[in-house]
């Protein structure tokens, strides 16, 4: 068992890489599996929304000095 990454050989060097793989396909499978739900019933209509006259709102009642 090499300790150190610098004095490892060939086939730890290996056994990393395909670690990393399967936990990368480990990862993407899991995302793509919670992503391809059922959509029916949850379709959204859009909305417009038309802009009305400008408002000013403030919450301040301290004076203002310049």
């Amino acid at each position: 068992m090499n300790h150190s990454i610098y004095s490892a050989d060939r086939a730890t060097h290996l056994k990393v890489v395909v670690v990393a793989f399967v936990a990368g396909i480990v990862v993407a499978g899991f995302g793509i599996t919670a992503r391809s739900g059922s959509d029916e019933g949850l379709t959204q209509t859009a909305r417009v929304i038309k802009a009305g006259k400008p408002v000013v709102i403030t919450s301040s009642n301290a004076s203002l000095v310049r």
